[in-house]
């Protein structure tokens, strides 16, 4: 059996009763099931609809997002999430880099990394090698005013926790930002790369090895390991192409506001909702939220 989700926006909460009733229909789909009201709902179909990602396309338009995965152990044990543009709104790097008056540099090699024209490491070391000097003092600053956290994050964390979940933060960013928001967030842990610094100031040097699209997958293989469980409970979020590792080799890869490029190779994509949508595709109802 497989379950075919679908939401909205939780600002919009505009699904449309007699869209989700018409797919069923098509779909030769079984009862209904509202998760939120007007928000996300979802039923069961007995095979994988072979017109899918048609669908995909004409309810995208509609801004609602549809997602059609297997029934079984569809709630996961443990949440390994990617953090800038996924746990958070911003790049860190961007915006340490406007601060360092390098911004808009920086900002067109990121996206290009993040898009997989670049290689991940070398991109990082090139944007590292632009913030030499900037203060150290900067980046309490940077966190203080220009992050924000991505909507739903909190409850996504707050309810998988509840239900005994594990919560892992991995960056290809920096510990002085993980650990903050690894913190604010709830995680249970956080890993990322290190920023060198001397005399107060960036050195404009990461600290070795770095973490990128392979260390995410020995994260997701390391972290299981050690807690018992299988590659196959977690659900693993990003927006990336060094995040496509974890994603394909994770129970539940999400693509989240991803690049089109790395959204291309996931079967799971989120353009629409916000974190909460990865609780809706796990089968958990608003009612079972938790307060963050």
């Amino acid at each position: 059996m497989y379950t075919a989700t679908l939401l909205t926006a939780p600002a919009a909460r505009s699904l449309d009763p007699a869209l989700v009733e018409a797919l069923r229909n098509a779909w030769g789909g079984g009862a209904v099931q509202w998760l939120a009201p007007d928000e996300a709902a979802e039923f069961e179909v007995s095979q994988m609809p072979g017109n899918r990602w048609d669908v995909w396309a004409e309810v995208q338009a509609q801004g609602v997002d549809l997602v059609v995965q297997p029934s079984a152990e569809r709630r996961k044990r443990m949440l390994l999430a990617d953090m800038d543009s996924t746990m958070i709104r911003q790049e860190c790097i961007d915006e340490l880099a406007d601060e360092a008056g390098v911004g808009p540099h920086v900002k067109e090699i990121t996206a290009r990394a993040m898009n997989g024209e670049l290689d991940f490491e070398e991109a990082l070391q090139a944007r590292v090698g632009l913030l030499k000097d900037l203060p150290v003092t900067t980046i309490a600053k940077v966190l203080d005013e220009r992050i924000e956290p991505m909507p739903g994050g909190k409850v996504l964390l707050a309810t998988m926790k509840a239900h005994g979940g594990h919560a892992a933060l991995v960056s290809g960013g920096f510990t002085d930002f993980t650990q903050a928001i690894a913190a604010e967030l709830g995680f249970h842990e956080h890993r990322a790369n290190t920023l060198l610094s001397k005399g107060g100031r960036l050195t404009g040097d990461v600290a070795a090895p770095i973490l990128g699209k392979q260390a995410k997958v020995d994260a997701l293989a390391e972290i299981t390991a050690r807690l018992g469980i299988a590659e196959k409970d977690v659900i693993a979020v990003g927006d990336g192409a060094n995040d496509l590792g974890m994603l394909h080799r994770a129970g539940t890869g999400v693509a989240l506001h991803a690049k089109p490029a790395v959204a291309a190779q996931c079967d799971v994509r989120i353009n629409h909702g916000d974190l909460t949508a990865l609780l809706y595709l796990q089968g958990y109802a608003v009612t079972e939220f938790a307060t963050a």
